[in-house]
């Protein structure tokens, strides 16, 4: 399900200021020019399917650093929430709170009538270009974490 506002490849990533781990604020700026960007929109956390998908990433993650990127789940859940999941699930990378949809809205991800994001990863690279989009049509499948890495090494 895709949005009218939903960022293309080509379009310049829109910026965020969303709070993580130990309540720090993340911005996408702060990674222009130095790293390439992963961005996995996922619907909520402890859900079925998301505590399926965030593993796969974090096992990946050598790869994406090799790929030098990193890697940030966004939910609309609080940073607590998140903070909670992520460690139930030993994961290395930050998840980052849109508890007022800011984020999720800007990338024309949120789906008002449920209250959360479509399940969405954005790759920007380190000039702050969205280089890969990969929307779930069906919220219980994932987007692939090879298709991502390899828009990487493409771009």
């Amino acid at each position: 399900m895709q949005t009218l506002n939903m960022p293309q490849v080509g379009q310049e990533a829109p910026d965020f200021k969303l709070k993580g781990p130990g309540g720090a604020f993340y911005t996408l700026s702060e990674y222009r020019g130095d790293k390439n960007v992963v961005l996995v929109f996922y619907p909520l956390a402890f859900s079925p399917t998301c505590s399926h998908q965030l593993p796969a990433i974090q096992k990946e993650m050598s790869r994406f650093e090799l790929a030098d990127a990193v890697v940030f789940g966004i939910s609309v859940d609080s940073h607590y929430s998140n903070a909670a999941f992520a460690r139930k699930l030993g994961l290395s990378f930050p998840l980052l709170s849109d508890w007022k949809h800011e984020a999720a809205k800007a990338y024309g991800v949120f789906l008002p009538q449920a209250g959360f994001t479509n399940r969405v990863t954005f790759v920007v690279d380190k000039a702050g270009k969205i280089v890969h989009v990969e929307v779930s049509e069906n919220i219980d499948l994932v987007p692939s974490v090879d298709l991502a890495l390899a828009s990487i090494t493409a771009s």
